[in-house]
């Protein structure tokens, strides 16, 4: 007999599905250009957002958010090809897939940041590195955008494989948060108080990421630079670049100020 659980929180949903929807948006507007690519930088900064938000919510997220307790360990991994790993959220296969889809699209986004096409587009990052550099992050770019198909493909047929061999529905608790599982595998896991994550650490977890796709989009150069001052009598201080005016002329001293300042200076 089965009894249907509350498995995947709103927040987790909503990432998964602004992803996918994210990364599909990305790549056709990567392969129609154009006027499109802008769009596509856009959307790279948004992904990254996504990240962070899901790196964030893996630690301080509901319990079967949390890393901690789906990470692929040795004995997890060989529990579930022996047949004897029981759970109710990804199993360990499922996660090594969720990491490496993880990574992957971090290499994308991380290398996107400071890329360059040679005719109109430019990363939000570019700036920050030198040609050469960006030359070489804008091939890594293209390059790793294989292993995310490959590993997008690996996680679609996964899905129909579960559908069809296992009887399995992934994507219906991926939208509605609930899944049925057999009562005493139920029982087993209702003995183990699972923990909610709250609005508190939802906005948390909204701030943080906010602020890192702020940055990244190019809140970061808006910063005040700070430039260096060497002070003759004092130790070496900062200031912002707006403070400092290092071609404003200093007034010279009069004879008489000259003449009473002390010797020792």
């Amino acid at each position: 007999m089965k009894v249907t659980i509350h498995l995947w929180d709103l927040p987790h949903r909503l990432f998964h599905w602004l992803l996918a929807a994210s990364v599909a948006a990305a790549y056709a507007t990567a392969k129609v250009g154009g006027e499109w690519i802008d769009w596509h930088g856009r959307l790279g900064v948004f992904i990254l957002g996504l990240l962070v938000f899901r790196i964030v919510w893996g630690f301080i997220g509901s319990t079967h958010s949390r890393f901690v307790t789906f990470f692929p360990t040795f004995s997890r991994v060989k529990a579930y090809v022996k047949g004897q790993w029981e759970g109710i959220g990804h199993n360990p296969l499922g996660a090594l897939s969720v990491i490496g889809l993880l990574l992957t699209l971090g290499v994308q986004v991380g290398t996107g940041l400071f890329a360059n096409d040679d005719i109109a587009f430019q990363g939000p990052l570019f700036n920050f590195v030198d040609k050469d550099d960006s030359d070489k992050l804008t091939g890594w770019h293209n390059s790793s955008i294989n292993v995310l198909l490959g590993l997008i493909a690996l996680h679609l047929v996964a899905i129909v494989y579960y559908r069809v061999a296992k009887k399995t529905n992934l994507v219906k608790p991926m939208l509605t948060g609930k899944k049925e599982i057999p009562r005493v595998l139920a029982e087993a896991i209702s003995a183990h108080e699972a923990t909610r994550a709250g609005v508190i650490r939802f906005a948390l977890s909204l701030i943080i990421s906010s602020t890192v796709a702020w940055g990244a989009a190019g809140g970061i150069a808006q910063l005040p630079q700070l430039t260096k001052i060497t002070n003759p009598c004092c130790s070496v201080s900062w200031a912002t670049a707006e403070t400092s005016q290092p071609n404003q002329a200093t007034p010279a001293a009069s004879p008489q100020q000259t003449a009473q300042a002390p010797a020792s200076f």
